[in-house]
């Protein structure tokens, strides 16, 4: 299909012949004293509402004096006969019929009939009944113009063909796209049973900056701006972890945080560059008892969303019930590659495996381990991809989890988990360093990659590592990704079908 003909594509100064005739037909009604943008419309019904409270009525069973409803929403189909009309009214994602009739509406109808179009928003309040094919209606007695579409809708009434116009014109597509709206709908619905959940489970929902004098609690690179009363540069925050990990030093011992985060990072079906994340911690407890959270979380959520914890993504048909799998990250790489322990921190012995299997090798970085950079590239091109029913993937190393606590069984190794679903990792947690002085030592580790040109790696948070000194508890913290979630419980596979407005480039 023609995206041309698919989606108005016009600019503000540009008319098409139809959005000509569209405004004639607005002058007209202002010349006649017609505001086309009326005034509000109150004591609405849903049509929702007025369908579920007809939804029992037949042709035979119609009570008398028949039902009663005033409704509002944008004319979706319209048909004209004569001295009369039928129109199919949407609010939202439901449609219901109305009829019109030029001896019950009067002059209104004179007035309105010819200058109504598909996309206009109307009022309409009138009488429930059926036609002589069955079809429940409104036969209207008052009639009211809310907003005139002086740019008309796309002519095809199936969706957009055109993917990026669907995502830069969102406005559009949620009127023409059913799926569209449900799938934002399931995600508010998400949201909110996700907020339920850990209200029951005991922790307490708080809100931390979103502008930050220092960036940290993820390596990546910020967004910064300027504060011009304070004269003062500031960084969008890459993750609230630093500061809900301030609150648990102040005895809150159980916080979470639904937040926006912002990456200066690439674009793809997996990543946009401001994202939506759930951050919790929880004081005295273990990596191992978030594990068993979220496995709950995600269980009763597939429930409370499908009824089920049988779901489909993709081709795969995925269990969400507990409990998951459970594998060790060397380990992991070690059985796709056939290495053996001995091999897992030799850089020689891992370069020769990725270039054996033509893999990218990846530019070594001064100032960080290249040796977690090899294992990262040979993690994320051969084992996350076949991590598709739930996987929680534990004991990273030291060197790629900065703020994560080491194992009792070998320091080089972490207390940090990663869960992966469907191929995509919606969720990372570990076992908080709580030493400050060993939490400082890594800071400098990072302060010396960032001044060797890694700009991924955060400057020192020393006031966080004050606040460490005045001790922190045993505390374990975890991260989820919301959107990539919602990608998994809508069956998408491109995170900017689950963003209201995914960043795009300037149109041209």
């Amino acid at each position: 299909m023609n995206s041309k003909k698919n989606l108005p594509t016009s600019g503000p100064l540009e008319q098409s012949e139809h959005e000509r005739v569209r405004r004639q037909k607005r002058d007209q009604l202002l010349l006649r004293g017609i505001d086309p943008y009326g005034a509000p419309f109150p004591n609405r019904e849903s049509i929702e509402s007025l369908k579920k409270r007809t939804e029992r009525l037949t042709p035979d069973t119609l009570i008398e004096p028949a039902p009663t409803a005033r409704i509002a929403g944008r004319i979706v189909l319209f048909r004209k006969f004569g001295k009369a009309f039928f129109a199919t009214v949407q609010d939202e994602s439901h449609r219901f019929q109305i009829y019109v009739r030029a001896d019950l509406l009067g002059e209104d109808y004179a007035d309105l009939a010819d200058s109504l179009d598909l996309g206009d928003i109307v009022g309409a309040e009138g009488v429930f009944f059926f036609t002589k094919t069955g079809e429940p209606t409104l036969s209207v007695t008052s009639l009211v113009l809310l907003a005139k579409s002086v740019r008309p809708l796309p002519d095809k009434w199936h969706g957009l063909s055109d993917q990026e116009a669907r995502y830069r014109q969102r406005y559009v597509d949620l009127i023409v796209t059913p799926d569209t709206h449900h799938i934002f709908v399931t995600r508010s619905m998400i949201v909110r049973f996700i907020r339920t959940f850990m209200d029951r489970h005991g922790f307490i929902e708080v809100e931390t900056p979103m502008m930050q004098p220092t960036p940290g609690g993820a390596l990546a690179r910020p967004f910064s701006t300027h504060h011009n009363a304070l004269d003062m540069e500031l960084y969008l925050r890459i993750a609230p972890e630093l500061y809900l990990k301030r609150l648990i030093v102040g005895g809150m011992t159980r916080v979470y945080e639904i937040n926006r985060n912002f990456r200066n990072e690439g674009v793809s079906t997996r990543h946009n560059p401001e994202f939506t994340m759930m951050e919790f911690y929880a004081a005295y407890a273990s990596y191992e008892d978030l594990m068993s959270l979220t496995e709950s979380l995600l269980s009763s959520l597939a429930m409370e969303i499908h009824g089920s914890t049988e779901i489909q993504f993709g081709e795969h048909r995925i269990s969400l019930a507990h409990p998951f799998r459970r594998i060790s990250y060397l380990e992991a790489i070690g059985d796709a590659f056939n290495l053996s322990p001995e091999d897992y921190f030799n850089n020689e012995r891992l370069i020769e495996v990725l270039r054996s299997k033509n893999l990218p090798i990846p530019e070594a970085r001064p100032g960080k381990p290249f040796v977690a950079d090899l294992l990262n590239t040979l993690f994320e091109l051969a084992v996350e991809p076949v991590l598709i029913q739930p996987t929680f993937v534990i004991g990273y190393p030291k060197a790629i989890s900065p703020l994560a606590r080491s194992s009792q069984a070998d320091p080089e190794i972490t207390d940090r988990f990663e869960l992966f679903v469907g191929g995509l990792e919606l969720a990372n947690g570990f076992n908080e360093l709580n030493d400050p002085d060993e939490q400082l030592r890594r800071f400098l580790s990072q302060q010396e990659s960032r001044l060797s040109g890694d700009l991924e790696a955060p400057p020192p948070d020393y006031d966080y590592v004050r606040a460490l000194e005045f001790g922190l508890p045993p505390t374990a913290g975890e991260g989820i990704g919301i959107d990539r979630l919602v990608m998994l419980l809508t069956n998408r596979t491109s995170i900017r079908d689950v963003l209201l407005f995914p960043l795009l480039r300037p149109e041209a």
